[in-house]
């Protein structure tokens, strides 16, 4: 008979960001006590870190942090959205978002050999949280924007804590106009990224692999049309300029009018507070996109853990 439930390994998870088994074996060896079962997993070596580093690490957290007219975001994964809620991560993403901010570099292996507050660099801090808290981690992606004046506005949408959340959002907005002005527009225009997911600024930033590729399927759609090839032609630009308008950022509708480009939306911003705005840049980080992720029953884990 185990000597602990299905919520204590739910609470040991919570407190440690531990695997699922890890947290099992934690929780026998220390009879079942919660906190001696925390020590055991802080008490883990870097060859535990080491055994973890194939495992797939799609959770975890965005930070983005903006100091002046400099703003950056940074990805850091995990295996489970466990590891996001735990304190010890969190401080992490914070300090090392905070670090890619100082560094202004997107270069994620100079990001890890940055000092990291406390001692030491950021790529051992990150090692030693893999063998503390039980999880694979990944500092995954880095992207900073930057205006001469005016302001750059970050944005997290559903935060998990402070400049910490799922999707971060970072606006470039080159103005003449007072910080305090800008911020609550640039929020505006975060919120609206986020939702609409833009890929491109305007369409000349579009991948051109992807406009092939929606080239490719518009061609498809116009042949079975059986109209003339002259016909066919017109119908696949107007398919792709219709692609490109609805992608770039400049050109989509506003989200919170749906009336007018977001282009146009920004120039009659300045013009309404008399000075010039220019959006010209922007950042878009939601957390996993485009990382493969195995499905799993936490359910079932759980019970298998307990009763194996």
């Amino acid at each position: 008979m185990a000597d602990f439930t299905v919520a204590d390994v739910k609470t040991l998870r919570e407190k440690t960001g531990a695997g699922m088994m890890d947290a099992k074996k934690a929780l026998v060896e220390a009879g079942g006590d919660i906190e001696a079962a925390v020590d055991a997993l802080r008490a883990k070596g870097l060859a535990t870190a080491q055994k973890k580093s194939s495992r797939t690490a799609a959770e975890g957290l965005v930070g983005v942090a903006v100091e002046a007219t400099c703003g950056v975001a940074v990805e850091v994964n995990s295996e489970t959205d466990f590891v996001a809620k735990n304190d010890q991560f969190q401080n992490f993403v914070r300090s090392a978002t905070a670090a890619a901010l100082a560094l202004g570099s997107d270069d994620v292996e100079a990001l890890k050999a940055a000092a990291y507050p406390g001692g030491g660099t950021v790529g051992e801090k990150l090692t030693d949280n893999v063998a503390t808290i039980g999880e694979n981690q990944q500092i995954r992606r880095i992207k900073s924007v930057a205006v001469s004046s005016g302001a750059v506005v970050s944005y997290v949408h559903n935060a998990a804590a402070e400049g910490l959340g799922k999707i971060g959002v970072l606006v470039a907005l080159e103005s003449d106009l007072s910080e305090d002005t800008l911020v609550p527009f640039g929020k505006q225009i975060a919120m609206h990224i986020a939702s609409m997911f833009p890929m491109a600024l305007n369409a000349d930033g579009l991948d051109a692999d992807v406009i092939a590729r929606e080239r490719a399927i518009a061609q498809e759609k116009a042949a079975e049309s059986g109209k003339p090839a002259e016909v066919q032609d017109k119908m696949v630009d107007g398919a792709i300029k219709k692609f490109a308008k609805e992608n770039a950022l400049l050109s989509q509708m506003f989200v919170l009018d749906n009336k007018s480009s977001v282009e146009d939306v920004v120039a009659k911003f300045g013009k309404d507070n008399a000075g010039s705005v220019k959006l010209t840049d922007y950042v878009r980080f939601q957390l996993g996109e485009g990382i493969e992720k195995e499905e799993s029953d936490f359910a079932a884990e759980v019970a298998a853990a307990v009763g194996g």
